[in-house]
C-alpha cells in the first residue's frame, strides 16, 4: 500500500484591514505576549516558537502565538517540521502607523529603567 502524500501545512492569517484596533491592543495588554512581540522586533531574523523567553509552558505559549497571529501582529510559517514566527511590522504600520513602534518602544523604556 503506497503511503499517503504529506498535506502542506497551511495557517491562516488575518489581512491586515480586518483586525481590529482593539484586537491589537487586547493582544499586546497581556505580558506574555508583549514580550514576545518585543522579542521579535529586537531580534534579526524569524524566530521558531522554542526560542522565545517566557515563563510559561509551551502550551500556553502555543495559545499566546494563537491570540498574537488572529491579531494580525505574527504571521507564522513551517520550515519542515519547525514553525517560524516573523512579526508584521510593516502591515501593522499601514494600518495602525506608529503603534507597534510606540509599543515596543514604551516596554523597552520601561524594562531598561532601574
Amino acid at each position: 500500500m503506497a503511503r499517503p502524500r504529506a498535506v502542506a501545512r497551511i495557517i491562516e492569517h488575518p489581512e491586515p484591514a480586518e483586525v481590529s484596533l482593539q484586537q491589537v491592543l487586547e493582544a499586546l495588554a497581556d505580558p506574555v505576549r508583549l514580550s514576545v512581540v518585543c522579542q521579535m522586533a529586537a531580534a534579526d531574523e524569524d524566530k521558531s516558537c522554542g526560542t522565545f523567553e517566557a515563563a510559561v509552558s509551551t502550551s500556553t505559549l502555543t495559545h499566546h502565538f494563537n491570540v498574537l497571529r488572529e491579531a494580525g501582529l505574527v504571521r507564522q510559517y513551517y520550515v519542515g517540521t519547525m514553525k517560524l514566527n516573523a512579526l508584521r511590522a510593516e502591515e501593522m504600520e499601514g494600518r495602525f502607523p506608529g503603534l507597534l513602534a510606540s509599543v515596543v518602544a514604551a516596554d523597552t523604556s520601561t524594562r531598561v529603567k532601574v
